[in-house]
């Protein structure tokens, strides 16, 4: 039996989300000039793109977004790679849901290559069931869910549609 899909987050509750998110990333980062927000392909980078367009609105922070791709399902089988040097470099990592926290995980990794001067995490949807030790930094949404659950983010092309619960 296929479960049903519930809304969870509308288009106009996910832009006051986005747009608290992108205030708290700039109290996190008020003394910087400029910060890469890192978005994990595809609903991540996304949601970065959408949080830089706000940062720009509300801030002088320059935001520059990169993406960053990974195997979600099996994240060591595939080299992840970053386009660019990250040395000295303020860091928001960028996912659409924190579910068992694996991706994320792996998504450090390589950063992790760079020393870099701070590393934060935001996601536009916290599931409280963590089976990694990953805690965002900035969360639009918390969910409590039970461990069969499923939050799945819907885009269509830069814009975030909204937000389920399988």
């Amino acid at each position: 039996m296929d479960k049903q899909r519930l809304l969870i987050l509308d288009k106009e509750r996910i832009g006051h989300k986005l747009q608290r998110m992108a205030y708290e990333i700039w109290e996190h980062n008020a003394n910087e000039k400029s910060i890469i927000l890192l978005g994990i392909e595809t609903s991540g980078l996304v949601i970065a793109k959408n949080l830089a367009a706000r940062l720009k609105e509300i801030s002088q922070l320059k935001a520059e977004v990169i993406p960053l791709k990974i195997n979600k399902r099996n994240p060591i089988t595939e080299d992840i790679t970053i386009q660019k040097d990250l040395a000295k470099c303020c860091v928001v990592l960028v996912d659409d849901v924190a579910n068992s926290g694996k991706t994320l995980l792996y998504a450090l990794k390589p950063i992790l290559n760079y020393e870099t001067k701070k590393i934060m995490i935001a996601v536009l949807v916290d599931r409280k069931h963590k089976s990694y030790p990953v805690s965002p930094d900035i969360v639009g949404h918390s969910v409590a869910t039970t461990m069969q659950d499923h939050i799945e983010v819907e885009t269509k092309g830069n814009e975030i549609i909204g937000a389920y619960l399988q």
